[in-house]
């Protein structure tokens, strides 16, 4: 029996039919996963407008209740929520399909960059283009901060919460995961202020499609819940045997970047950022596949590339693939170790999802639960706000000094460094997306086009 179109128990055929098709979801991942620029906040934003302004398929509560799940989990958080999203709306193969796809243009594009890096040390022409793209990346975060804060901040606690969540992480650099973990604490043991009356659309929308059919078919999540149980195990296997295959039978590089990429997926709840910490740490001082430089020129590809910002992973990987001592080594070595990085990454993540989603679709009633997540929105908008900040910080400004003063850490720009040129492409950006309301597309194209003229004359100057 298909899982997106069974019977309830009155006999009545759920509202299937109503759901967008398979394909044209399927068109609609793709495009998020070609256009997925600007990390995490980048990539909500851009979930947030397909699915939720653009197309009502998902309702705001619903899209705010699934990506505090998916901020507590270990791993990519903007992947795992299109995962939810693609399993809420056609079961596994829907999750399959919007978690593959939101990786895999960035991946291929992430590992063109690796050899061009590997074989040649820069890559000019791509920078000149994803240095426009990076400038107009900047306002979809703002604009994505706004949007979110207005519609999940209701109340003054769930202000002072978002507000607490940016002082935490931007002044004194407290760990992600803590500001997640006691803003979930807040929430739980105070659901009466952050409770809006569950899933269904904020006041003023325009009724979400799945939340219709939902509504009509209460029992819908329970019957995606058998196949993502399954789903579930079955990556889970898919991810541990190969790796173990690895450790326990081949041994040497490959068997180090299973391993350490696996160790990588389990531990790094909040992440790209949180990963880097760990990943700047062993790879460059223990296992010395890169150089700090290196591993911030990696950080830099990431950045401008589609999809996940993880994805510079992938570029440690097949660096130490590449310059793995063994019979594999090189260009091979390079794209295998890459590959390996990137199943080692991902698989757990579809495990995560498929295992926890429809519990949080089943206790999605339950106040005190609803009220943790809820929180942990709240602070997610503190989260985003503090990565506009920084975005803000890295593209306008060269350089920066560091501030201390007690428990104040702080990264200052430096006026004279600021970069006019990405101001101004920022500037563009925001007039082309607010005021002539070009949309995502056209406006990343335009600030690409820029950034490429831009570049060329400054060079020719």
């Amino acid at each position: 029996m298909n899982e997106t179109n069974a019977p309830d128990a009155t006999g009545i055929t759920t509202a299937t039919d109503q759901m967008p098709s398979f394909a044209a979801a399927f068109r609609v991942w793709l495009k998020i996963g070609l256009l997925s620029f600007g990390g995490p906040a980048g990539q909500i934003a851009l979930l947030h407008k397909e699915v939720v302004d653009d197309r009502h398929w998902i309702g705001e509560r619903r899209f705010l209740h699934a990506l505090s799940f998916c901020n507590l989990l270990p791993g990519p958080e903007a992947q795992q929520l299109a995962t939810y999203l693609g399993w809420l709306m056609h079961g596994v193969k829907g999750g399959l399909a919007a978690g593959i796809i939101f990786v895999v243009p960035g991946a291929i594009v992430m590992l063109g960059l690796s050899l061009i890096y590997a074989l040649a040390g820069e890559v000019p022409v791509v920078e000149a283009i994803f240095f426009g793209l990076k400038s107009a990346v900047l306002v979809f975060v703002v604009e994505a901060m706004l949007r979110i804060g207005r519609r999940a901040l209701k109340g003054n606690v769930a202000w002072a919460l978002a507000a607490a969540g940016f002082i935490a992480l931007f002044f004194f650099h407290v760990p992600f995961p803590v500001v997640v973990l006691v803003s979930a604490a807040i929430g739980y043991f105070q659901p009466d202020h952050f409770s809006h009356g569950g899933h269904g659309q904020v006041k003023g929308d325009a009724p979400a499609l799945i939340d219709a059919v939902l509504a009509a078919d209460p029992g819908r999540p329970e019957r995606l819940a058998v196949g993502a149980r399954w789903a579930s195990l079955a990556a889970a296997v898919l991810w541990l045997a190969p790796v173990a295959y690895l450790v326990l039978a081949v041994g040497g590089t490959f068997a180090d970047v299973g391993l350490f990429f696996s160790k990588m997926a389990v531990v790094t709840i909040g992440g790209a950022y949180a990963v880097l910490a760990y990943v700047a740490q062993d790879a460059v001082e223990v296992y010395r596949w890169l150089s700090p430089a290196e591993m911030l020129a990696g950080l830099g590809l990431a950045e401008t590339t589609p999809g996940p910002l993880i994805l510079v992973l992938q570029f440690v990987g097949f660096l130490a693939g590449f310059r793995s001592p063994g019979a594999v080594t090189g260009v091979t070595g390079g794209i295998l170790a890459s590959v390996l990085t990137l199943w080692t990454t991902f698989a757990p993540c579809f495990v995560f999802v498929f295992l926890g989603a429809p519990l949080v679709e089943r206790l999605a009633s339950n106040k005190a639960l609803s009220g943790a997540l809820a929180a942990v929105t709240s602070a997610v908008v503190g989260v985003v706000a503090n990565l506009a900040v920084w975005f803000a910080l890295q593209v306008v400004f060269r350089d920066h000094t560091a501030f201390r003063a007690g428990p104040v850490a702080i990264d200052l720009p430096i006026p004279a460094s600021i970069d006019l040129a990405a101001l101004a492409l920022a500037v563009v950006a925001a007039l082309c997306l607010f005021r002539l309301k070009l949309g995502i597309l056209r406006t990343l194209g335009i600030t690409a086009c820029l950034g490429l003229i831009t570049r060329m004359v400054a060079h020719m100057i």
